[in-house]
């Protein structure tokens, strides 16, 4: 009979009815184990249906569920097939405690929305005093699945095999077995990157991995794998060892130090703060036709001139967040996201530094918490919340990526104009992003705005690439007017700053010949971005020494008049009397305003004295250094 022969004869209905009885005759032959196998059962089951509310699309089931059997093979195997007594008492320990840790996922999930780890361990402290608030308040069905747990852990004891002395056959096939299904399982979740892409966040394989988003980790885990290997990587992995000379370049690098006072110190202290990072307006987007209103303030404020927001590992707009708000980047010499340092302390962040001023410090953007793990890698930086319009459920259409509607919405409005408390508002503009056509996106969307006789006639005028851009700008442009407006009727006008700073320049662009038009293509230069901060009764300035993204931060705590240790950061304080600013760039290049040197050799034929050429290669092999243990050994948590 050939194969598929076999599987019409297997399927027919005489057969099939067969099948399930052989199946329920196994079940009543080993109904021991089937009942003693349900408490685990339940807590997965349980676990994953918290889970479904987790933002990352994962659909796999099969991988969590695949982790929770080969655990449960392992439980099982070890508890009956070792003598009656010692078995039973490692089934109702494993039981207790795994439930113990349902508990405590749903009384936490319940209060922040994301799942217990064992490093909140280290701050247990700090929520002691909300912790019987929390249990009160749990969901309820936290509390009755606790109940069936229990209910059926009674029972997995009272049908519990009895023998009088150990299996180690038996034993050592659950253990192999064991073994090999564990193995397998994360195999099928893929292969992590090889090389770092903006989108790492989003492969299953790179989350289980590194392990550094609970949520995540949690979904492509299941509840057994992810409480077991949490465990493993808080407590019993050992770190990676610093050598001798690594920790004594750190503490020499780190070591404390006054910044020095100059004319703008302390100049806005007791100010609002609003950080606007727009999304890819490159510096020549801002002009007085498409962006009016950025235009007219970058020409009042402070501009920095010769500001880089340099591409450096992957996901470039992240990369920007991170800088800007820790004074750190994405590594130079190995492999690792930025936004995968949300375990990492930064006592030192902005946030952080402004919290302990008594500021009320949020994050405001169209996308979802979960993009580029921005909720926690917030929280973990001092951020009172992050806001996503995506997040609040209340659009049905597309309209939130419209950054009108971070100010119009009002939500958002009421959090960003607080004016109970002085505050820091990071706002993260969208419309600026590809696609850059009329035909779909956010083009799309402002040319039917403009043109509504489309939406009858659906007949649409294509527009050049270009000129979608500048559309796109031209509505973070009304955003930012927006912004201004409601500042004069809260009353906030007088008493905030904005620092305006774009994250990329526009690499997104398909037609490259846009970008020779207006910048210097041929080398990293093209990093070129705006920077400018205003505010009522600035001084017009232009600032012409080079600047990045590394010295946003010691330049506002200078102006907020913070005493800080400015060896707590790779950038410097941009407006100090003897600033000589210089940028660098992933492949070691750098900049100062003068020479560009790529591999240690000058290469845009100006001159600087070989002394001068050696100290500032040394800087920036220095520099990159710093940055790259710091981040690595997570030098900060022990301080």
């Amino acid at each position: 009979m050939s194969f598929l022969g076999r599987i019409k004869r297997t399927f027919k209905k005489d057969n099939l009815k067969k099948v399930f009885n052989k199946i329920v005759d196994i079940l009543k032959q080993n109904r021991n184990i089937v009942v003693m196998c349900i408490p685990f059962v339940l807590m997965h089951l349980y676990i994953t249906i918290m889970a479904f509310g987790v933002r990352y699309n994962f659909d796999n089931y099969l991988v969590p569920l695949l982790f929770s059997v080969s655990w449960s093979i392992l439980f099982l195997g070890i508890s009956i097939n070792i003598k009656d007594i010692f078995g039973k008492i490692f089934y109702v320990i494993i039981c207790v405690l795994f439930a113990a840790l349902f508990v405590t996922n749903g009384v936490y999930h319940s209060m922040m929305s994301t799942f217990f780890n064992f490093n909140l361990l280290e701050s247990a402290s700090e929520g002691s005093p909300y912790m019987v608030e929390a249990i009160v308040k749990c969901n309820p069905l936290i509390y009755i699945g606790l109940l069936t747990i229990l209910i059926s852990l009674f029972f997995g004891v009272k049908y519990y095999p009895k023998k009088d002395k150990w299996n180690p056959k038996k034993l050592g096939i659950c253990l192999i077995s064991f073994v090999i299904l564990h193995t397998i399982t994360p195999f099928l979740l893929g292969f992590a990157n090889s090389e770092l892409t903006w989108s790492s966040w989003r492969n299953a394989r790179n989350i289980y991995e590194t392990y550094n988003d609970v949520n995540k980790s949690i979904k492509v885990s299941g509840f057994f794998e992810y409480e077991i290997r949490d465990f493993y990587i808080t407590f019993l992995k050992t770190a990676e060892q610093i050598k001798e000379e690594e920790l004594a370049f750190l503490k020499e690098a780190f070591e404390n130090k006054s910044a020095t006072k100059n004319k703008y110190t302390g100049t806005l202290k007791g100010k609002n703060l609003i950080i606007v990072q727009l999304e890819g307006a490159d510096n020549w987007i801002i002009d007085k036709n498409t962006t009016p209103t950025l235009y007219k303030l970058m020409n009042e404020g402070i501009n920095f001139t010769n500001h880089f927001s340099f591409y450096n590992g992957g996901g470039s707009t992240f990369n920007s967040e991170f800088a800007i708000n820790t004074g750190f980047v994405t590594p130079f010499s190995y492999n690792k996201n930025a936004y995968a340092f949300n375990k990492n302390a930064f006592p030192h962040s902005l946030a952080h530094i402004f919290k302990n001023m008594e500021y009320d410090v949020n994050v405001f953007h169209m996308n979802s918490g979960e993009y580029y793990s921005r909720e926690i890698n917030y929280l973990n930086w001092g951020y009172d919340g992050y806001y996503g319009l995506k997040d609040l459920g209340e659009y049905t259409d597309n309209t939130y990526q419209l950054d009108r509607e971070l100010i119009l919405n009002e939500q958002f409005n009421e959090l960003i104009f607080n004016s109970d408390k002085k505050f820091v508002d990071y706002i993260i503009t969208y419309s600026g992003h590809l696609p850059f056509t009329n035909t779909k996106g956010v083009c799309k969307m402002l040319y039917e705005e403009d043109h509504p006789e489309v939406l009858e006639t659906h007949e649409y005028q294509e527009m050049s690439e270009e000129e979608c851009i500048r559309r796109q700008n031209r509505e973070t442009d009304y955003m930012v007017e927006l912004l201004l407006k409601n500042l004069k009727e809260k009353n906030l006008f007088d008493n905030t700053v904005i620092l305006f700073i774009t994250d990329h320049y526009l690499y997104t662009v398909e037609d490259k010949t846009i970008l020779d038009r207006y910048k210097e293509t041929s080398n990293n230069l093209i990093n070129k971005t705006p920077c400018f901060i205003w505010y009522k009764g600035v001084k017009s300035t232009s600032i012409k020494e080079v600047t990045s993204q590394l010295d946003i931060l010691p330049t506002l705590l200078n102006l907020y008049g913070v005493e800080y240790n400015p060896n707590n950061y790779i950038g410097k304080d941009a407006l100090q009397t003897k600033y000589k600013g210089i940028v660098f760039f992933s492949d070691y290049s750098w900049y100062d305003g003068n020479v560009y040197v790529e591999g240690g050799v000058v290469t845009n034929r100006k001159k600087i004295s070989e002394d001068d050429l050696e100290k500032k290669n040394y800087h920036v092999s220095y520099s990159t250094q710093k940055n790259d243990l710091a981040l690595k050994y997570n030098y900060f948590s022990g301080k």
